[in-house]
């Protein structure tokens, strides 16, 4: 637990990181994701009308988020839905895990209103999108392959952006505006119940407002009609924006409090029994007779706490605590040095502080007490960004950006300590209330592996560097072609070197994978370093109006891939003991997506169709074996339908069977499947009404990212035996959703 000393300098360090933005440079870009922040069609569409977006940039537009939002999506995750190369790993309810191009969570880098926001958890069950509900969501965008520098750094996948709405200001004209929503929802498969709204006070240059959602579910049932156990959760946020304006300029502070009392976690050993998070931003824009400058100063805290919900089959109970801070800054300036030529230049700090700490449980010396068992003491790690990227625009029809970034990592933790001083001895999971610490085979080895630990240097320091550059082609007014190659690097998480016990229960509960693996850090872990190439054509008519088509085949090559190594077979069938390792490994795919208008301007409204194709398949390179988490062949295709005030949407998910599988991390061989969606709305003055239905047919399927039902698994009483597997976690069946939402 915390000290009073050890608080203190924990409050110092994020008040030297705040305080040395006041000395930086402030420069960072104002490419593709800033445009995020503009309005957006209703349904995803490439960006390739701004040259300084990738040709596999997706928006998602502020309608369809309302469209999902309306009907209780609780996970803002699930907006990424639809969005090409992108895939979700199932966890909780509001906290899916986005895969993009076969990279998941870290690997990708995910800013919530610009900022980087770190998983306070051994298991990530409280990711960056999980601080932002659906209903207070007005801009998504990807860029899920060749991300420019100027979109972040210390990661080597894509860059997932999700920001609340703009403020909102007096029109001319106006000396005073108010502005209001509410919206109700309810879900049948888990009886989940959301409301949510905001209001808005502002003159033309002072904005005030305020947002907040809550949403509860039960358990939730697959097409079987059984029940997935541990599915239930609560959350509820609340959040205020204060937005001033004046000339060229905007100065917006946003700050907020969430706090989820319980979320249950089907594929993890552990539930969610509370986390509670505040933040506070203040954001600057400004455009000058020289360029345009863009800054940001940031903090958030998170508590955590997990434990087993009650339908779980637990012996006793196992509090984990964890309190992590973000602090940081992130500035940004775009300078026009000629009609042709942008140049953009950036500076930012983020700085993370981690305490993990189990507190012990009464009477279960040695295994679980009397000691607090001190995972990560005081862990921090600290990066520092800056960039150079130019735009040039060599004729009408070319276009260059070249972009290099360097980024330094500094990583250290304090030492650490098991519940007890024992080594591995009589006691183990399978009978944890011995009270006696002998040297029979066993699986504790906290004496040993605590001291081999802390005899070692904690400090690590990375010094990563990553080159990006893509040429893009207009080749008519039909065609656009674009080639990249980008270099990026991201060093390990906390947990990746710093996770020490190799104790049988410890090393149970670092995993975000969900697959009821145990995983053990490796403090000698080197960054990773993945070389992207792709291309990307894209084909519409003239107009844009009418049809489009974009292929964007990829390859890449990760140096220092951070897999696993196998150190001891588990008691459960397919469920080993893993250590963070790196391998190189290689990852190639394709997306394909389209769109074409079946019938405009007819009596009975317009018809279009849209769909999305992709796969992609990774292998660790020394041994050919799958990386984890690979999703195979799928489409989603969607028919929809327009009349006046009244839409429509009939969709359909197909993903093939996936029987090539990682099975030193216990993946799952899952079935293919189709589902079925509908839904449909109509807006009425201000009022809009929305009625849908998930998975029509009832289907039982299994998402091949879904992980391993370990609560299902441990129910059965099976969890300290060797005569059970883990099975796939089934996804949801059949739901009837109807929400309204209320516009003044």
């Amino acid at each position: 637990m915390l000290t009073t000393s050890s608080a203190r300098r924990r409050l110092l360090g994020a008040t030297t990181a705040l305080a040395s933005a006041a000395v930086a440079v402030f420069i960072l870009p104002a490419s593709c994701l800033a445009q995020a922040a503009t309005a957006l069609p209703t349904v995803p569409v490439d960006t390739a009308a701004d040259v300084a977006c990738p040709l596999d940039s997706t928006m998602v537009g502020k309608s369809q988020i309302d469209a999902k939002s309306i009907l209780g999506a609780s996970d803002t995750a699930t907006l990424l839905s639809g969005v090409p190369g992108v895939a979700l790993s199932s966890g909780g309810g509001i906290s899916s895990l986005p895969i993009v191009h076969g990279m998941a969570d870290d690997r990708n880098k995910t800013l919530v209103d610009g900022v980087p926001v770190t998983s306070a958890c051994p298991n990530h069950m409280n990711p960056a999108l999980s601080y932002i509900a659906p209903t207070n969501t007005g801009h998504v965008a990807v860029i899920a392959g060749i991300t420019p520098v100027s979109s972040g750094g210390d990661s080597i996948g894509s860059t997932i952006t999700v920001d609340p709405p703009s403020p909102m200001f007096a029109k001319a004209g106006e000396t005073y505006a108010a502005h209001g929503s509410a919206t109700t929802a309810f879900r049948s498969i888990d009886r989940q119940i959301t409301t949510g709204g905001d209001i808005t006070a502002a003159t033309q240059d002072v904005s005030l407002g305020y947002s907040g959602s809550w949403t509860r579910a039960r358990d939730s049932h697959d097409g079987d009609g059984d029940r997935i156990l541990a599915s239930s959760f609560e959350s509820q946020s609340h959040n205020a924006t204060l937005a001033a304006r004046g000339g060229d300029s905007e100065v917006v502070v946003r700050g907020g409090h969430q706090i989820t009392p319980y979320e249950g976690f089907p594929n993890q050993r552990m539930d969610l029994t509370g986390n509670t998070s505040n933040y506070l931003n203040l954001g600057y824009d400004g455009d000058f007779n020289w360029g345009k400058l863009d800054a940001k100063v940031y903090w958030q805290n998170a508590k955590h706490e997990m434990n087993f919900l009650g339908e779980r089959n637990s012996m006793m109970p196992m509090p984990m605590n964890t309190d992590g801070t973000d602090a940081g800054y992130s500035l940004k300036a775009e300078l026009p040095v000629t009609k042709d030529d942008t140049l953009r230049l950036g500076n930012e700090y983020h700085s993370y502080r981690l305490s993990d700490w189990w507190p012990p449980v009464k009477g279960v010396y040695p295994s679980m007490g009397n000691n607090t068992f001190q995972n990560i003491n005081e862990g921090s790690r600290d990066v520092l960004g800056t960039f150079a990227e130019l735009e040039k625009k060599w004729t009408p029809a070319w276009t260059s950006v070249v972009g290099v970034r360097n980024d330094i990592v500094w990583m250290n933790t304090g030492d650490v300590a098991g519940y007890s001083s024992c080594n591995s001895g009589s006691v183990s999971m399978m009978n944890p209330m011995m009270s006696t610490c002998s040297q029979a085979p066993g699986g504790l080895n906290y004496a040993r592996d605590s001291a081999a630990f802390n005899a070692q240097n904690h400090q690590k320091t990375d010094t990563n560097f990553d080159v990006t550059a893509t040429t893009q082609y207009e080749a008519s007014t039909i065609n656009t072609d674009e080639a990249g190659f980008a270099r990026k690097t991201r060093s390990p998480n906390l947990y990746e070197r710093y996770a020490w016990s190799t104790g049988t229960m410890a090393s149970s509960m670092i995993n975000w994978t969900g697959n009821g693996a145990d995983y053990v850090g490796n403090i000698n872990l080197r960054p990773e370093t993945a070389n992207t190439a792709s291309v990307s054509t894209g084909w519409h008519d003239a107009a844009r109006q009418d049809w489009d088509v974009k292929l964007t085949p990829y390859y890449t090559y990760v140096q220092n891939y951070i897999g696993v190594d196998k150190l001891i077979l588990g008691v459960t069938p397919g469920v080993n003991q893993l250590q963070f390792a790196n391998h190189d490994a290689q990852l190639f795919g394709f997306d394909l997506s389209g769109s074409k208008s079946l019938v405009k301007g007819a009596a009975y409204g317009d018809l279009d169709v849209s769909g999305i194709a992709g796969f992609v398949k990774g292998m660790q390179v020394n041994n050919g074996n799958s990386l984890y988490h690979m999703q195979p062949i799928n489409a989603d295709i969607s028919l929809n339908h327009h009349l006046g005030n009244w839409a429509s949407t009939a969709e359909v998910r197909m993903v093939d069977n996936k029987s090539v599988t990682n099975p030193l991390q216990n993946e799952q061989i899952t079935p293919g499947f189709a589902v079925l969606n509908w839904r449909t709305s109509y807006q009425l003055e201000n009022i809009t009404f929305a009625f849908g239905i998930d998975n029509l047919l009832n289907k039982q399927y299994y998402d091949p990212n879904g992980g391993a039902d370990v609560a299902a698994w441990r129910a059965a009483g099976t969890a300290y035996d060797n005569t059970h597997t883990m099975d796939a976690l089934p996804a949801s069946g059949r739901s009837f959703n109807a929400g309204v939402t209320v516009k003044f």
